[in-house]
């Protein structure tokens, strides 16, 4: 995934975060069907998805975490 990708990327809501692991989930099931099938020519897709859905989830993780940060200072103050 290139920088830019990643940028796009802390722009988007949770929701849409939610939903493209989902779609990239589904995609990694269809390279490891193809890899079984022996369709798959480069298998660095397997792993190239997997950190895709890594870092997809990661920012989702900072986002839920900044939000409850901000829930709690304003409970606070």
């Amino acid at each position: 995934m290139k920088s830019k990708d990643k940028k796009e990327l802390h722009g988007k809501s949770i929701e849409e975060l939610n939903k493209l692991a989902v779609e990239t989930k589904d995609a990694l099931v269809g390279l490891r069907l193809d890899k079984t099938q022996n369709k798959l020519k480069n298998t660095s897709f397997l792993s190239l998805k997997r950190k895709e859905i890594a870092q997809i989830l990661t920012i989702m993780r900072m986002k839920r975490l900044a939000q409850i940060q901000a829930e709690r200072k304003s409970k606070v103050t």
